[in-house]
């Protein structure tokens, strides 16, 4: 059945969370948010795009860093106000910290063990 895309952006006030997977592996890269925008634009370039929170303005993720999002599936969850994205990972990392994924804090017996190391040091590709 096909149907038109129209995600629910009322519920969280403008935005949908949009958890990232890598098309390959599954492995889960990140969680961001998107507003209509942002997701407009994903859709129009095949691109991922987000709504920054705390900058209040849109981002194309790989922008500043390389390590874009290439679009290889989308999913729309059952109430369709949030969103899966299946990406090609360019440039080997999702996280603003460097490392693969968002998710490298793993916790172990109470304790937080860091799973692996970056693959870019963001002091110099953000030059902060």
């Amino acid at each position: 059945m096909t149907q038109m895309i129209e995600l629910d952006f009322d519920k969280l006030n403008g935005l949908v969370p949009a958890v990232v997977q890598d098309y390959k592996t599954g492995e889960v890269l990140m969680v961001g948010f998107m507003n209509r925008e942002a997701w407009e634009l994903t859709l129009s370039t095949g691109r991922a795009t987000y709504y920054s929170r705390s900058r209040q303005n849109l981002w194309i993720k790989g922008k500043t860093s390389g390590n874009i999002q290439k679009i290889r599936e989308i999913r729309i969850d059952c109430d369709d106000d949030a969103v899966l994205l299946k990406v090609d990972q360019v440039g080997g990392a999702a996280c603003h910290t460097g490392h693969r994924s968002c998710f490298f804090k793993k916790l172990e017996e109470g304790v937080i063990q860091i799973s692996d190391s970056p693959v870019f040091d963001p002091k110099e590709v953000y030059k902060k």
